[in-house]
């Protein structure tokens, strides 16, 4: 990937087994038909298929370990696009005659997973859609990355007004809370089908429990054990409506340690037990 720095570019690929590591560009992740993992020196990150991985340039690992092929489409942004594309945006077009080429400084963003929102999704499927034919075509090809990172620099906006809502005085205080708090709830979404431990996420976090409690709710609305209630119940679902594994096989790929507490849990969040929800998926198909 590195000889391709300077350039813009695109990865498209299917797999179902995939492992690299090195030093990569800005880029953004997105999958479909399965999960991809990533590990950076700032955290771990699952990307799911309703979101996408934002990553500075820097030092990474992904790995892909599922039982169908994965469909990958990678963006890569060349040194400066950002500010180059963020300059268009807010000055005014008597700076940008006056001194077009200006050079402006780099931007760095919050490497997280962010929700895929319509725009976004729906540019990434028509460039995805024309790939072949834009790659004989030099200048809309182009196009469509300053189209994604528009895009990106218009939805990053709410991600600084979460940062601005945080209870700290200095702004780079929220910034650095933010930071960290965002590396707690991607760990969570790697992991919340595993038996991980508050303090656990509290120390890859390098936050207190006590404020990682307080901060995570102010910024995501619910605790981190609320949140990993939220992932393991969606997960459960899913499964349940598949009818391949039964109770036990279920229980152990949420993390649980015995079908009780699945059950006692899935339950409290679903109204019903998981043997009558796998019922009702069951008839509802009938019908």
């Amino acid at each position: 990937m590195t000889r391709k720095s300077s350039s813009n570019f695109v990865l498209h690929a299917k797999s179902d087994q995939f492992y690299w590591e090195g030093i990569g560009q800005l880029s953004i992740k997105t999958f479909s038909n399965g999960n991809a993992y990533y590990k950076t020196s700032k955290g771990f990150f699952a990307v799911e298929e309703s979101r996408y991985l934002l990553l500075n340039e820097g030092a990474y690992t992904i790995s892909i370990e599922e039982k169908k092929e994965v469909e990958s489409f990678c963006v890569f942004f060349k040194e400066g696009f950002a500010a180059e594309v963020a300059k268009s945006l807010i000055e005014s077009n008597d700076k940008l005659l006056s001194d077009p080429f200006k050079v402006t400084s780099s931007i760095g963003f919050f490497e997280k997973t962010y929700p895929t929102s319509d725009t976004l999704s729906s540019q990434i499927k028509t460039f995805k859609q024309n790939l072949s034919a834009l790659q004989h075509d030099p200048n809309g090809y182009e196009e469509q990355f300053y189209k994604l990172m528009q895009t990106i620099l218009i939805e990053h906006t709410n991600t600084w007004k979460e940062v601005e809502s945080l209870s700290a005085i200095r702004h780079s205080t929220r910034e650095e809370l933010y930071r960290r708090v965002s590396i707690a709830n991607d760990y969570i979404r790697c992991y919340y089908d595993k038996p991980i431990k508050l303090d656990e996420i509290a120390q890859i976090a390098f936050l207190s429990t006590n404020h990682l409690l307080r901060t995570y709710s102010q910024i995501y609305g619910k605790t981190p054990h609320q949140h990993i209630s939220e992932l393991r119940i969606q997960k459960a679902k899913k499964l349940l409506s598949n009818l391949e594994d039964n109770m036990t096989e279920i229980t152990f790929k949420l993390g649980f340690q015995n079908p009780v507490s699945f059950s006692k849990m899935f339950k409290q969040y679903v109204g019903i037990s998981p043997l009558e929800y796998r019922k009702k998926v069951i008839l509802d198909k009938k019908s």
